[in-house]
């Protein structure tokens, strides 16, 4: 049985992603890094891929043999979300993120996986929510997990950095250099109520 264990960064000729034999994944699937699974093409396959990967559509994953396969998102049950308004929407996504709810955003949409609890909620909102069976491919987060290109940071890592941006942006007594933002902070330190004495 051959062995998945990773992710190409660089682009293929389209013929080899053409050729390549193909794996077939819902959404909770790709999330997962140790998997025995079956190619669409009927071959046993064990995927190892390093912790807090998410595969996404079209990803081509290298097995211990050398040989492509692709990445190919299942169709799911998910509920698509629109509204008559931007700010309707935007509403939307924040109580589905309120409720760490998985959701792919679109330009002009939302899709969850169906829950009635949610669908209910999404309707009362005023959006319109409609049944439909598509690949899923939720925003993977700020705090890891995320579809990394060409490094797999772990998750205490990731939340490790965003502790670390909340802290310096949260906590006045700090004494660095923000002026590569276009504007320096060191002028001001008496707006934040710093007594000098």
């Amino acid at each position: 049985m051959r062995t998945i264990d990773k992710r190409l960064t660089a682009k293929l000729a389209p013929v080899l992603v053409k050729r390549a034999p193909t794996l077939t994944l819902a959404f909770d699937a790709r999330c997962k890094s140790r998997l025995a699974a079956t190619l669409d093409n009927g071959e046993e396959v064990a995927l190892v891929m390093p912790r807090g990967t998410v595969l996404a559509d079209g990803d081509m994953l290298v097995a211990d043999d050398g040989g492509f396969v692709r990445i190919v998102a299942a169709a799911e049950d998910v509920l698509v979300v629109r509204a008559p308004s931007v700010r309707l929407l935007t509403r939307a996504a924040y109580h589905l993120g309120n409720r760490h709810t998985p959701v792919e955003v679109g330009a002009e949409y939302l899709k969850l996986e169906a829950d009635p609890v949610l669908e209910d909620m999404l309707k009362r909102l005023g959006c319109l929510v409609a049944h439909e069976s598509q690949p899923f491919q939720p925003e993977t987060g700020a705090y890891g997990g995320g579809h990394k290109h060409g490094h797999d940071e772990t998750f205490s890592e990731d939340y490790a950095l965003a502790q670390k941006v909340f802290h310096e942006h949260h906590d006045h007594d700090h004494d660095h250099d923000h002026s590569s933002c276009g504007h320096d902070h060191h002028h001001h330190d008496h707006d934040h109520g710093h007594a000098h004495r």
